[in-house]
C-alpha cells in the first residue's frame, strides 16, 4: 500500500528533526519578546500564511508574511495562522517570529493585533516551547498523528505557557482523543482547548464541507471550520453550522483583499436552520452504514410516506409546484406530526429518526412556494429545495436542485457550488416539466462535467437500474419519484419494496 500524503509528511519531518534539530537549523529567540493575545477569544476568521501545499503546489511563494500579516490584521481578522512545515508548504519558524514580531508592534502601538497560531505537525513537548519563544499564542495539535498520552503532554505543555492548544480532529478515533485531553485538562480544558475539524482529508487532500457539519454538535462550544473556505459564502455557511472560527488559507493567500469580505462575511452571519438541516443531514450520512441516502419524493398519501420510512428513506419530497404530485399545507401538517411520533427511532438504514421532510418548489413566489417555506420556517418541514431557482437572501433552510440537460447547465451548477452550497441535487431536464420526468441525464454529461463531487441525482431512476447507477457513479443520494410510481403521486408498494431490497 502507498504511502498517503500525511504519513509522508511526518516521515520527512522526523527525518529533518534527526538531522537539524527541533528547530530545523534557525536561531531562534532565547526568550519570548512580546505578550498573550488569546487564540480565537472572539468569534471570527484565522487567515493564514502559506506559500504553497501538497495539493496545490505553490499558492504565494513569493509572499512577504509581514504584509500579508498586516492585511489580515487590517481585515480585523482574530488570529493568523503561520505555516512553519518546509517540505510542502515552504514554510519555516523565520515566517512565525516575523508575525508573530510585527503583532507585538501592533499591540504597543494601539492597533488591533491578531493572536498567532503556529501551524505545523507537531510531534514533541519541546517543540511548544520553540513556539512559545517565537512569539505563538497558540499552537496546532494534530489527533491524527499523535497518542493520547502524546496529545495530553503536549497541551498540558501549551498550558504551562498559557497558549491554546488547537486540537485538530476530523475521524471517529481523533473524537475520542479530544475527549481525554479535555477530561485531562479538567476545568483548564474550556480556556486552553479549542477545536478544529477539517473538511480536508490529511491523508488524500480531498475536500468535503460535510464534514464539519456532520461533528458539529460532538465539538466543544469553540470550534473552528478548517479548509474548503474559498469565498464569502463559504465562510457564511461555516457560521450557520454554528462554529466560532474559520481557517482560511489558500483564498486569501492567493488574494489577499478577499480577507476583508471573508472575515466581514463570517461576523455577519449567524447559526441558522439552514445550518441545522445540513447538520442533520451530514450526521445522517455519516451514519450510514452502507449505501446511498435514498429521497422518495412526490409523496401525496400517508401509506407511501410510511412505507417509504420503514423501508429506511433518509428523505421525503412534497412537491409545492402545479404538477400532478401538488401536496397540501393540511397534508404534510398531518403527515409530519405521524411520521415523527411513529419513528423517533429507526435502525433500517442505519441511521436514527424519522426521515427528513423535504418541500420542493419551483418559484418561491407562488401560492404554492409560499407554504412550503412557510412550512420549512416553522420546523414542519427541515428544509426545502430549491428546484431551478437560485437561494436569494433565504431566511430558510434550503438546498438546490439544478436542471441538467446539455453541457451548458453545468454552468449553473458551477454558479451554485461558488456561492458556498455544499451539495446539489442534479435533476433530468426536460423543457416545461420541473420534475418526475422518468428522463436520466446523460451519462458522458456526468462522467465528463460532475468531477469528483458527491453526486446528489434524480431523474428516470427505477428499481432496475438504481444499483448499475450508483455503482457508476458513486451516488452519495440518489432521488426517486416516477421510477416507483403507478401514477403521479401514487407510489407502487412493491416497487418501493424492490428499490430498497436493490439497495441493500
Amino acid at each position: 500500500m502507498s504511502e498517503d500524503i500525511l504519513a509522508k509528511i511526518v516521515r520527512m519531518r522526523r527525518e529533518d528533526i534527526s538531522r537539524l534539530g527541533l528547530n530545523f537549523g534557525i536561531e531562534i529567540p532565547e526568550k519570548r519578546r512580546g505578550g498573550h493575545t488569546e487564540f480565537l477569544g472572539n468569534a471570527g476568521a484565522i487567515l493564514e500564511v502559506k506559500r504553497a501545499s501538497p495539493s496545490k503546489g505553490d499558492i504565494a511563494p513569493d509572499l512577504d508574511p509581514v504584509a500579508l500579516a498586516t492585511t489580515y490584521a487590517e481585515a480585523h481578522a482574530q488570529a493568523v495562522s503561520v505555516l512553519t512545515e518546509g517540505n510542502f508548504f515552504k514554510g519555516s519558524l523565520r515566517d512565525l517570529i516575523a508575525v508573530a514580531d510585527l503583532m507585538e508592534r501592533r499591540r504597543k502601538q494601539g492597533l488591533h493585533a491578531c493572536a498567532v497560531l503556529r501551524k505545523d505537525f507537531l510531534l514533541f513537548e519541546d517543540e511548544i516551547d520553540i513556539a512559545y519563544r517565537c512569539g505563538a499564542d497558540a499552537v496546532l495539535l494534530i489527533a491524527r498523528i499523535l497518542e493520547d498520552n502524546q496529545l495530553v503532554k503536549m497541551a498540558k505543555r501549551a498550558q504551562s505557557f498559557d497558549m491554546q492548544a488547537f486540537v485538530e480532529v476530523r475521524e471517529v478515533d481523533d473524537l475520542r482523543k479530544l475527549k481525554v485531553v479535555t477530561e485531562a485538562l479538567g476545568e483548564s480544558a474550556a480556556k486552553t482547548i479549542v477545536a478544529g475539524v477539517n473538511s480536508r482529508d490529511l491523508a488524500t487532500f480531498h475536500t468535503d464541507p460535510l464534514v464539519p457539519a456532520s461533528v458539529r454538535s460532538k465539538l466543544p462550544a469553540k470550534a473552528v471550520f478548517e479548509s474548503g473556505i474559498l469565498c464569502p459564502a463559504d465562510a457564511t455557511y461555516a457560521r450557520n453550522l454554528g462554529f466560532t472560527g474559520i481557517l482560511v488559507g489558500e483564498a486569501v493567500a492567493k488574494n489577499p483583499p478577499l480577507a476583508k469580505e471573508v472575515v466581514g462575511a463570517f461576523e455577519s452571519g449567524s447559526e441558522n436552520a439552514r445550518g441545522k438541516f445540513w447538520k442533520k443531514f451530514a450526521e445522517r450520512k455519516a451514519a450510514k452504514k452502507a449505501g446511498p441516502l435514498v429521497k422518495i419524493c412526490g409523496i401525496t398519501r400517508d401509506e407511501d410516506g410510511k412505507l417509504a420510512a420503514e423501508l429506511g428513506a433518509d428523505m421525503l419530497g412534497f412537491v409545492f409546484s402545479t404538477t400532478k404530485r401538488l401536496t397540501t399545507e393540511e397534508f404534510v401538517r398531518s403527515f409530519a406530526e405521524k411520521i415523527r411520533e411513529c419513528h423517533p427511532e429507526r435502525s433500517a438504514n442505519g441511521v436514527e429518526g424519522s426521515p427528513l421532510l423535504v418541500g420542493v418548489i419551483t418559484d418561491p413566489e407562488s401560492v404554492e412556494g409560499k407554504t412550503a417555506i412557510k412550512l420549512a420556517k416553522e420546523g414542519v418541514l427541515d428544509a426545502v429545495q430549491l428546484h431551478g431557482v437560485e437561494p436569494k437572501n433565504a431566511d430558510f433552510a434550503y438546498y438546490c436542485a439544478a436542471r441538467v440537460g446539455e453541457e451548458s447547465d453545468f454552468d449553473k451548477v458551477t454558479a451554485l457550488r461558488k456561492n458556498g452550497e455544499p451539495r446539489i441535487l442534479l435533476d433530468a431536464k426536460v423543457e416545461g416539466i420541473p420534475g418526475g420526468t422518468g428522463k436520466t441525464i446523460p451519462e458522458n454529461l456526468l462522467r465528463e462535467k460532475a468531477g469528483d463531487i458527491p453526486l446528489w441525482l434524480a431523474g428516470g431512476i427505477t428499481p432496475e437500474n438504481v444499483g448499475a447507477i450508483v455503482q457508476k457513479f458513486h451516488l452519495e443520494l440518489v432521488d426517486v419519484s416516477s421510477g416507483v410510481e403507478d401514477a403521479p403521486g401514487i407510489k407502487n408498494s412493491e416497487k418501493l419494496k424492490a428499490l430498497f431490497a436493490a439497495l441493500s
